[in-house]
């Protein structure tokens, strides 16, 4: 496994060799930082801990510190990355030249948030007639037996925050890696608003 912390910029797009146009998602990659490695003989399993933007000294406490070896400046986001494949050792930075050759990718990223919503836009109820004197239009219906043992059922879809959850979007192509000005374009539905942080990692299902 290959990946790297990034922040989404935004959308644009290309034109491919053949002059069709691309819509693609810029992703920046700022210098990854190894600061720790977990090993199977101590910790039970292999990962490789990168970490990105350096905190003010101001901004570090002694027990957030104490997680970083020796001459490693503490960074505000820490991300492990399982079995990772290349040869790393702490201190070392990861370019986004990491991901040449490679066509697809899996990104995870914090989605919008929506707020509170209804039943009909949370979770895509159909709703009543919209016609006078319906007394049903937007309303959840109803949440449990109106007889013995009158209780309402558990995992009723009702309203409530919608959003802001950890997603994990597949197999998004990579259209171009830009090792110079590091950045990837990536065609595909990245989660997330812009300047959100983003892991980026190879895809798991697909590789060709």
């Amino acid at each position: 496994m290959i990946g790297l912390i990034g922040k989404k910029i935004g959308m644009t797009q290309i034109f491919d060799d053949t002059g069709r146009l691309i819509p693609v998602t810029v992703i920046e990659f700022a210098p990854n930082t190894v600061v720790g490695k977990k090993t199977t003989e101590k910790d039970g399993y292999s990962a490789v801990v990168i970490g990105v933007k350096e905190m003010k000294k101001i901004q570090i406490t002694k027990p957030y510190a104490g997680q970083f070896p020796e001459g490693i400046a503490p960074t505000k986001i820490l991300q492990e990355m399982r079995d990772y494949e290349k040869e790393v050792a702490v201190g070392d930075k990861l370019e986004v030249a990491s991901f040449e050759g490679i066509r697809y990718v899996d990104v995870t990223a914090i989605s919008k948030g929506k707020g509170f919503q209804g039943v009909m836009k949370r979770w895509n109820f159909g709703g009543g007639r919209s016609t006078h004197g319906s007394k049903f239009h937007r309303e959840p219906g109803s949440t449990g037996q109106r007889t013995y043992p009158h209780k309402t059922f558990k995992n009723v879809k009702l309203p409530g925050r919608m959003g802001r959850e950890k997603v994990t979007v597949m197999n998004l192509r990579v259209v171009r890696v830009d090792a110079e000005n590091s950045m990837m374009l990536i065609r595909g539905a990245v989660p997330g608003p812009r300047s959100c942080t983003v892991v980026v990692r190879d895809a798991v299902k697909k590789t060709k």
